[in-house]
């Protein structure tokens, strides 16, 4: 993983081009979770998602019901990215942990944008950086875009000259995920892990 290394490294000097997901604000959601929504996407959030078969860090095949089967932050990344993906996982994977010293269960779950260069080994290194047990998934680029249209989540591959040294705009939203599936909430790159843990905080005790 050393190129994957050089690559953070270089990325203070890089242009990433990053999306950003407020272009689906509109109307709000309701529900159980009323109190706790502060997010307001078009459709509604009951419309994102989508199930999926994928490998994890393991090489282990899992459906979406396996995955999210606790409450999940999910964020769609890939490892070689410079700088942003790797600030975002770690603070997703320090708001699990605020919550874990409430007794409180929350996963993290990454999906990489870059599944030929995601493999599940390289996956693994990425993800036992950061505390916790993070769930790294890749698959198909088939299955990949699939899984991204599911949540609405933009992505371009930068590799039409080089397949190697390429970077990837992508959006860079954090989707919270009740068990079964259940999309209810998603932060921006602006939410502390405070914040990200409060609001979480808030949608699990109203599910219980």
């Amino acid at each position: 993983m050393a190129v994957r290394k050089d690559l953070i490294i270089g990325g203070a000097v890089a242009v990433v081009a990053l999306v950003s997901g407020g272009i689906y604000l509109s109307s709000g959601s309701g529900g159980n979770y009323a109190d706790c929504v502060a997010s307001n996407v078009a459709g509604g959030l009951d419309n994102f998602g989508t199930s999926f078969t994928l490998r994890n860090q393991k090489d282990e095949q899992v459906t979406d019901q396996e995955v999210f089967s606790k409450p999940s932050l999910l964020y769609f990344g890939y490892t070689y990215c410079p700088d942003v993906c790797p600030l975002d996982s770690a603070r997703n994977a320090e708001a699990a942990e605020i919550l874990k010293e409430r007794g409180i269960e929350l996963q993290t779950v990454f999906i990489t944008v870059d599944p030929d260069r995601d493999t599940p080994e390289v996956l693994a290194d990425f993800t036992d950086s950061f505390p916790g047990d993070m769930i790294g998934l890749t698959g198909t680029q088939e299955e990949i875009a699939a899984v991204n249209k599911g949540w609405r989540n933009y992505y371009k591959l930068n590799n039409q000259e080089d397949n190697e040294y390429y970077l990837v705009d992508h959006m860079t939203n954090t989707y919270l995920i009740m068990p079964g599936n259940e999309t209810v909430e998603f932060f921006d790159r602006n939410k502390s892990p405070e914040e990200i843990a409060d609001s979480a905080a808030c949608f699990i005790q109203a599910a219980s």
